[in-house]
């Protein structure tokens, strides 16, 4: 933005009314005049600088414009790629969410943590015009254990004007039946940790498709940018042939209306460099965005030094995607989730059989004012009990229901999970043929550029020495630019199929080096 300050400055500068509406000339001061009489002429005059002012800035932004362009600066594909990791709001949200996520897990994992309640009350009534006070505080205390036991504290300490009360019970829960056991008591906990190894992946999978976006948008913009080059270079080249043609024909070596073909076909070029500018434009626009920069950034993607043959083994290939590739690994968890939860639900049709034991102790006392406290002064009980407790519902249909459904997710997630692998072979079957193919059509075209270079060059010294027609060199110097054209595409084909059997195998993030970024997480 500091570019354009000294434009906006020079506007200001060339367009100030101060003095127009301020006159401070000696002679208008010595002399009195009717302000009506200069209203038409003022008018006037506003009107004629607010159009000068109109056109000048759409000069002064067309400046602003061109040097704009002039100053866009070499931005790597590298720095794209850090620089969408940090910027892309897609990204942003994605990370955001797993705030969320990891805070759920932490919940999850908070079941066999100890938990203490405490509630207090102070209360004052009036009947009959006598007061009382009563103040309690209720503390209970409470752990389960994975095994599906549960541990109670619970104590009532009271106060009150007739005296104080004081009582403790200790109760524990055993379940022998149905909840009973590790599996079934960390179910819920396994699951809610596969559910977060599933929100991982998919960040994964968010980070990896944003990168390989913004790796095809940076492409899409070297090939504009070289599309210009191309037709930049064919102009010249027609600009040339023109000239050539205008040399002859002075020489008396060319008919006049020949030279119309060139006319004709320079005219072309410039309306063909007019569109690869309008189309370096759109992909920047496009490559902007996901970058989540100010629009109007002036961006000029680098080439590689160099394209090479990379070796791709469709056997290696499906093994790393079997490993990496985070649809195939999400599918996995959610069979071992679906799993979890058949385990679960038949376990809840079993009975509910439970060992139960109470032990409890209570103390009250007086408010005699010789008493020393609720020990010396109050009586003190106690009581315990133990036994079994049976539960066993008839009739309840929905009691099986649970099991069925859990039976049915996980067949057909395990069908997914058959469909996902199959599919991944194939995407990577397809993509390593691709690259195989891309590479020798790359070859091919590089070839052809070449040879058809070259037969233009023949083509034209046959011209000057009276072989040859102009149609002839034009023919050929289209062959030329469409070969130009065709090498440029296979070059830009093939790095996109690489980039594009990385995804498939899960590699993007390796490939270049992106770590997945830990957010602020709980501590247990």
């Amino acid at each position: 933005m500091k570019d354009c300050e000294p434009y906006v400055q020079k506007a200001s500068e060339k367009w100030d009314f101060s003095d127009f509406f301020h006159a401070t000339h000696t002679h208008s001061q010595r002399k009195t005049h009717n302000p009506q009489r200069y209203l038409p002429a003022a008018l006037t005059g506003l009107f004629l600088l607010t159009c000068d002012a109109v056109f000048g800035a759409d000069v002064l932004y067309s400046e602003y414009q061109a040097k704009q362009q002039q100053s866009a600066f070499a931005f790597p594909l590298e720095e794209a790629i850090a620089l969408a990791v940090r910027n892309n709001r897609l990204v942003k949200s994605a990370y955001v969410q797993r705030i969320s996520q990891k805070f759920d897990l932490y919940v999850s994992e908070g079941k066999f943590y100890p938990k203490l309640l405490l509630t207090t009350s102070a209360l004052t009534s009036k009947v009959n015009g006598t007061s009382s006070n009563a103040k309690d505080l209720n503390t209970n205390a409470s752990v389960t254990l994975p095994t599906g036991a549960t541990v109670s504290i619970a104590n009532v300490q009271g106060r009150s004007t007739s005296g104080k009360s004081s009582s403790t019970s200790v109760t524990l829960s055993q379940p022998l039946l149905k909840n009973a056991g590790i599996d079934a008591n960390t179910a819920s906990v396994r699951i809610a940790r596969l559910d977060d190894e599933i929100s991982r992946l998919a960040l994964k999978a968010t980070l990896s498709q944003t990168v390989a976006q913004v790796i095809y948008a940076y492409r899409e913009l070297l090939r504009a940018q070289e599309q210009k080059v191309i037709a930049e270079a064919a102009l010249a080249r027609n600009k040339d042939l023109y000239e050539v043609n205008r040399s002859l024909i002075a020489a008396g070596r060319m008919a006049k209306v020949e030279i119309l073909q060139t006319q004709a076909e320079v005219a072309n070029r410039e309306v063909a460099l007019e569109e690869a500018e309008n189309q370096i434009d759109a992909a920047r626009l496009a490559l902007v965005a996901l970058l989540a920069l100010e629009p109007r950034t002036p961006l000029y993607a680098t080439a590689p030094t160099s394209v090479d043959w990379r070796p791709t083994d469709p056997t290696r290939a499906l093994e790393t995607a079997l490993t990496l590739q985070p649809d195939y690994l999400s599918m996995k968890i959610l069979v071992e989730r679906a799993k979890i939860s058949l385990d679960y639900a038949k376990n809840q049709q079993l009975w509910d059989l439970s060992l139960v034991a109470t032990r409890t102790q209570a103390r009250s006392g007086g408010a005699s004012p010789g008493a020393m406290d609720i020990q010396a002064s109050g009586a003190r009980t106690g009581g315990s009990y133990a036994g079994l407790q049976l539960t066993i519902p008839f009739g309840d249909r929905s009691i099986k229901q649970p099991e069925v459904r859990a039976s049915v997710d996980l067949h057909t997630q395990e069908l997914k999970l058959l469909e996902t692998r199959q599919t991944v072979e194939h995407r990577i079957r397809d993509a390593t043929r691709n690259v195989q193919t891309r590479w020798r059509q790359l070859e091919l075209s590089i070839k052809a550029r070449d040879l058809s270079r070259q037969k233009l060059e023949a083509e034209k010294e046959k011209l000057q020495a009276g072989q040859s027609s102009n149609f002839q060199v034009l023919s050929f110097e289209n062959d030329l630019r469409n070969a130009e054209n065709a090498r440029l595409n296979a070059q830009i084909t093939y790095l996109n199929t690489l980039t594009e059997l990385d995804e498939r195998m899960g590699k993007t993030l390796d490939v270049w080096s992106i770590p997945i970024i830990q957010t602020n997480g709980y501590e247990n």
